[in-house]
This record gives C-alpha cells, sequence and structure tokens, in this order.
C-alpha cells in the first residue's frame, strides 16, 4: 500500500511535465485581440510567479487588476503597470494565511464599491514542513481552500461579485488548483480541519489533500450557483502545468541544486503557462460553461473524488460549520 500511494504521488506531479511535451490534440490559445476593456480583474498572489504573468496579461487587454497579495507592494504593481502599459492596476494587500485580512480585503473593497468581474484564485504555498495558519490551521488547508472559501463568500454576499441576469455579461471565477489533486484518496471528515504535523517526505501528500479539497469545493460551488444548468457565474478550475516558479522555495538547501536547474530545463515559464488562464477569463464558450477542468490546455474531468456529489455537499457544510466557530480552530 505504501508503494502504491508513492507511484500514485509521484505520477501526478509528473504528469504536469509529462503532458507539457505531449502532441495530443489542445485548444487554441485565446487571440491578442481578445479584450477585458472595463473588466475588473481579482488576482491572488500576483506579485510573483505565474499570478504575476497573469496580472500581465489580463492588463495588456485592458482589464482593470486588482493584485491581491502579501508582498510586493509597491513595486510589484508598478511592474506589472510598465510591463502591460497600463494605468489600471492596482495592489491590495491579503495575507491569505489569516482568515482575518482576508475579511479586510473584503472590508476593504465593499467600502470602495469595486464590482470584480473575474477571479482569479492563484495563491499558493508549499512549505518544508508543517506549519499553522494565523488561525491555527495547516498552511496549505487554510491557504488554498479555507481562505478561498471564505473570499468567495464574502465577494458574493457584499455584492462584489454578482450572479448574471438576463442579458448580463456573466461573471467567472477560475481556481487555479493542480493534478496533484488526484494523488490524494478523499477528504477525511472526521478529523477535518485538524491540524497535522509532517516533515518534508510528506508535503507532497498534504499538498494534494489541500489541492483535493480546493478541486471539491470548486465542484460544489459551480452546482450551488447554477442550479439546473443555467450559468450565472462561470466557475471553471484548471491545473497550468509544472511551472518555473518560487512555489517551492522553502525547499532544503540540499536539493535546490538539482531542483533549480531541473525546474529551467523541464517546467514551463510563467508567462507561457499563464495560457490556461488567460483562456479560462477570455474564451468565450469559458464564460458560457460551468464546472470545467482544464490540465494546461486541454479539458478533461477531475478525479472521482473531487466530482463526488456527496463529498461536495459534505466539504460544503463541514467547512461552513468550521468557519462558524469564530476563534475556535482545531
Amino acid at each position: 500500500m505504501r508503494t502504491t500511494n508513492y507511484n500514485r504521488k509521484f505520477s501526478a506531479f509528473a504528469s504536469g511535465v509529462v503532458d507539457r511535451f505531449s502532441q495530443r490534440p489542445a485548444l487554441n490559445p485565446v487571440p491578442e485581440s481578445a479584450r477585458l476593456d472595463g473588466k475588473v480583474c481579482l488576482v491572488t498572489g500576483a506579485n510573483r510567479g505565474l499570478g504575476r504573468a497573469v496580472a500581465v496579461d489580463l492588463a495588456k487587454r485592458g482589464g482593470h487588476v486588482l493584485m491581491a497579495c502579501r508582498g510586493g507592494h509597491p513595486d510589484a504593481g508598478v511592474e506589472v503597470g510598465r510591463l502591460a502599459g497600463s494605468d489600471t492596476v492596482d495592489m491590495l494587500h491579503v495575507d491569505l494565511a489569516d482568515l482575518d485580512s482576508v475579511h479586510a480585503l473584503c472590508d476593504q473593497l465593499e467600502r470602495d464599491g469595486r464590482q470584480v468581474d473575474i477571479l482569479v484564485l492563484n495563491a499558493g504555498v508549499m512549505p518544508a514542513k508543517a506549519r499553522r495558519s494565523a488561525q491555527g490551521y495547516e498552511l496549505m488547508f487554510a491557504v488554498h481552500f479555507l481562505a478561498n472559501r471564505v473570499l468567495v463568500d464574502r465577494l458574493l454576499s457584499d455584492g462584489t461579485m454578482r450572479p448574471a441576469g438576463h442579458g448580463d455579461e456573466i461573471p467567472r471565477i477560475v481556481f487555479i488548483v493542480s493534478e496533484t489533486h488526484r494523488a490524494a484518496d478523499s477528504i477525511d471528515f472526521r478529523n477535518f480541519g485538524a491540524f497535522t504535523d509532517y516533515g518534508l517526505k510528506d508535503g507532497l501528500k498534504y499538498y494534494a489533500l489541500s489541492k483535493l479539497h480546493l478541486c471539491t469545493y470548486a465542484q460544489e460551488l459551480s452546482r450551488r450557483l447554477n442550479p439546473e444548468g443555467e450559468v450565472r457565474i462561470a466557475v471553471n478550475s484548471l491545473c497550468p502545468g509544472a511551472v518555473d516558479s518560487d512555489l517551492m522555495r522553502e525547499a532544503p538547501w540540499f536539493l535546490k541544486p538539482l531542483l533549480y536547474p531541473a525546474k529551467r530545463l523541464l517546467f514551463a515559464a510563467p508567462h507561457k503557462a499563464a495560457a490556461s488562464v488567460t483562456y479560462a477569463c477570455c474564451a468565450e464558450d469559458m464564460g458560457r460553461r460551468s464546472g470545467v477542468y482544464l490540465h494546461l490546455l486541454r479539458e478533461k474531468e477531475m478525479s472521482a473524488p473531487a466530482m463526488d456529489l456527496s463529498a461536495g455537499a459534505r466539504l460544503w457544510e463541514a467547512s461552513e460549520a468550521l468557519l462558524a466557530r469564530s476563534g475556535e480552530p482545531q
């Protein structure tokens, strides 16, 4: 069993590299002529790596980009505006490892009367060993899933994002997930939200589990926002493949001499990996459909546990109960 689990984790992690070089039919990238003029695009984790590349591309297309991130203020925003040739790039502070910070961001958006048309939930972490979030949750569970649940809940309840009425432009929520979600068997609801201590050898296991939480939530959110197939908010997910970013910046020193050359050789540069994100944000068909999952620019299904209807409903209820226990993390 231990060997099987290891093989599954390695296979899921490696698939991003393999698919990058495969020749299977893919969707056509969105042409540069596709515009986002007048649309407000909120991108989390936009100060570096993939998020920064996405922010540049959306701003180039005329989007008013809100870069929601913990660091890089204000230099990252200035640089994105310069690269995009845009003067409609704003930086907003948020630390997704602190749910109070997420609420503060939403408060600011509500006070400013912002309306968000496209939400790109990109921010991610991969700690070298288990760490607690501000509220005491395991860090990846908090950043990849719980903070996004809070952010989406608030944007919808505050009216910052509004489901489309008849004839209205349909807002979009884009989740950046990972093929590694396939390495997780299922969600452990008996210990849901409980902090688990782990070291380097189990980091990928808990990364995969956090991405399974996110994938399952994205599908459930799509079902709840778009009952009976009527798309009022397009909720779609994608894995951009292996990206040459600093997600693994906490890797131990003895692995870095091997890791970084391999990343440069085998992983896609952020500006190239951003093509699938741009597709989800700009392609006409992705604004009319919901619950779609893309790996690179290929449409496929998520794992069976992520698509499970009962797991989705249970995750929704369990996370709602968890968040209702104000100040009482597990």
